[in-house]
């Protein structure tokens, strides 16, 4: 039966910094999702089951084959879908065959239905191309589904895929999504798209101190994280109940002691007690006093610890929540209108054609569509990057655009530097205090914004463009969710419930589209003609 066995396994980077260790898990056939924050290794945790790394310490034992399906890969200008599924030769003997020109050797060992099977392979994950197709002429979504097609392609015991729907429109997105659906062989997906991961047998969190198995898909995980909070909870108010006890007793103890030291002091002063009597239960007393003393410094340090313990816990697993100011946007006013827009780079060829579009008070609207559509121009019309070639376009309220690389940050500064410069008008302290909503407290506050993962910097970008006095009427996001962590989509997720202004978003993410509140959908397939 097939299987992978990880045992006692660490990796560190060269400088010695470790990213995990002592790792023990077994995984048959079934699916599994491999989530956690940025950082805590999983792409790593993949190469090293590929055998693309060797692990610091530990074993990996695989019974079965492999293919392993990655986010991004250099290609050569030559490369065809053909050199992705590793058959360049086995269709080049076709093409001989055809012409006449292959040997009887060729002819005797000739793999006649590779072609076939790649063309299958190809249309299983929605992808329309040849064998002979340059990958430099497929876009990075279309090489994400060809990777997919290659690794399905010898129907391997084991598909370790990472992130195989980023970059990818609904379409492709869908396609991957089903072909998990009915993979009845063994998978490990380090994914955030939260769709997906529906689609698990198990869950594996990996965190900074180990993995976990969860039995499941993601929504039965997070009921089971929502226990665990409520538990961790319960667990605090308990510590905090035992705490505040431990304290009254204590405070009870002390002042007894000192009333009857006080009966002592007064009884001595009467003199009706011998000195040497009086001397020995002054120091009987003060031992007794001293060793309460630290008994009851004790269970309070016992008492404080289990608090800090369950705080800790439930900081850990709490979901995060933010409270912003009010944009002061009217629900009748137009924020913005496109009214019968052309526009693009080549005037004779025009990406969107007759295109008009309003947005209305505190719309959500979501922009969705293939890739390819015109997504892109209709933001960078929107915000003044691009001027259309007909027609008017109109925002009528400000706005902030953060895209994938949250340009609207200067990179040499600290975050508490770009949130001030961006509100010029709030104090340190209620910068600071916006910022530790956005999970950005003390020192993490100092961080420089060019040393932050893309799912810190894109938080980054919200706390600074939504926390001041007064956010923009108007906030537009371009493909937010990708390459980030699970986690840092929900903090995402938590900031724009909390906005009262008007979104349009360019995603291909549902799940998020779906929590973020969208009331309103444009296909920008259907808008072009």
């Amino acid at each position: 039966m097939s299987s992978i066995t990880l045992s006692g396994l660490a990796w560190s980077t060269a400088d010695g910094r470790s990213v995990f260790s002592t790792l023990d898990l077994t995984f048959g056939s079934e699916r599994v999702g491999l989530v956690g924050r940025n950082g805590v290794g999983k792409t790593t945790l993949l190469k090293i089951i590929a055998g693309e790394l060797q692990p610091s310490a530990g074993s990996v034992t695989v019974s079965g084959s492999l293919a392993m399906a990655r986010q991004a890969v250099q290609i050569d200008a030559d490369e065809t879908v053909a050199d992705r599924f590793g058959v360049r030769g086995a269709l080049s003997v076709l093409r001989r065959a055809e012409s006449g020109e292959a040997s009887v050797e060729e002819l005797a060992e000739a793999d006649w239905t590779v072609e076939d099977r790649i063309v299958a392979a190809l249309a299983h994950v929605g992808l329309e191309a040849r064998p002979e197709t340059a990958l430099v002429l497929l876009s990075g979504g279309q090489r994400t589904r060809a990777s997919l097609a290659a690794a399905i392609f010898r129907q391997p015991d084991f598909l370790l895929l990472d992130e195989p729907t980023n970059n990818l429109d609904r379409h492709g997105r869908q396609a991957v999504i089903d072909l998990l659906a009915g993979w009845r062989r063994g998978a490990i997906v380090v994914s955030h798209d939260r769709e997906l991961l529906d689609r698990m047998d198990a869950v594996v969190e990996m965190t900074a101190l180990g993995a976990r198995r969860y039995g499941g898909n993601w929504s039965t995980y997070r009921a089971i994280k929502a226990m665990e909070l409520e538990a961790a909870q319960q667990d605090l108010a308990h510590a905090q109940k035992t705490a505040a006890e431990v304290n009254r007793k204590a405070q009870l103890m002390a002042e007894r002691k000192d009333r009857r030291d006080a009966a002592g002091v007064r009884k001595g002063a009467r003199g009706d007690m011998p000195r040497i009597v009086l001397g020995l239960r002054k120091n009987k007393a003060e031992a007794t006093k001293g060793q309460g003393i630290k008994i009851a410094d004790r269970q309070r340090e016992e008492a404080y610890d289990a608090v800090a313990s369950a705080r800790s816990r439930v900081e850990t697993l709490r979901e995060l929540s933010v409270a912003l100011p009010p944009t002061g946007l009217a629900t009748g006013r137009i924020v913005l209108a496109l009214d019968d827009v052309s526009a693009g780079y080549d005037a004779e060829r025009p990406i969107l054609r007759d295109f008009t579009f309003s947005i209305v008070g505190p719309e959500r609207v979501a922009v969705a569509g293939p890739n390819g559509s015109g997504k892109t121009t209709l933001l960078k019309l929107v915000a003044g990057e691009l001027l259309p070639l007909r027609g008017s376009v109109s925002v009528n309220v400000p706005f902030a655009m953060l895209d994938q690389s949250v340009g609207i940050l200067d990179p040499e500064t600290t975050i508490l530097d770009n949130f001030m410069r961006l509100n010029r008008h709030s104090t340190e302290n209620a910068c600071r205090a916006t910022l530790a909503t956005f999970l950005f407290r003390a020192d993490a506050a100092l961080q420089i914004v060019g040393t932050l993962s893309g799912g810190q910097m894109l938080r980054a970008g919200l706390a600074c463009v939504l926390g001041g006095p007064r956010p923009p009427a108007l906030l537009i996001l371009d493909e937010p969710t990708n390459h980030l962590d699970i986690t840092s989509i929900e903090a995402i997720e938590a900031g724009l419930l909390a906005y009262d202004g008007a979104l349009m978003v360019v995603s291909h993410d549902e799940t998020f589209l779906a929590n973020i509140g969208t009331v309103r959908r444009v296909e920008m397939a259907q808008a072009m003609r």
